[in-house]
């Protein structure tokens, strides 16, 4: 029989933002502000680094075309 709980992959990451020094680690990392990033996640709902990026880029796209 197969083990049908789901595992959460690797490459799921979570962005903690009680913490300065994690705000600042994961803005530095999407290279946006602290700010932007509380925006983000606020924005989506997600505290998910794929969802969290998948937005920024969204918005870096909208500014770029405007």
């Amino acid at each position: 029989m197969k083990n049908l709980t789901q595992t959460p992959s690797l490459k799921e990451e979570i962005i903690l933002l009680s913490e300065e020094t994690d705000r600042n680690y994961w803005a530095n990392r999407l290279g946006v502000s602290s700010e932007v990033l509380k925006s983000a996640v606020r924005a989506t709902r997600s505290i998910m680094l794929n969802q969290i990026a998948a937005y920024l880029s969204q918005q870096k796209n909208k500014i770029s075309i405007s």
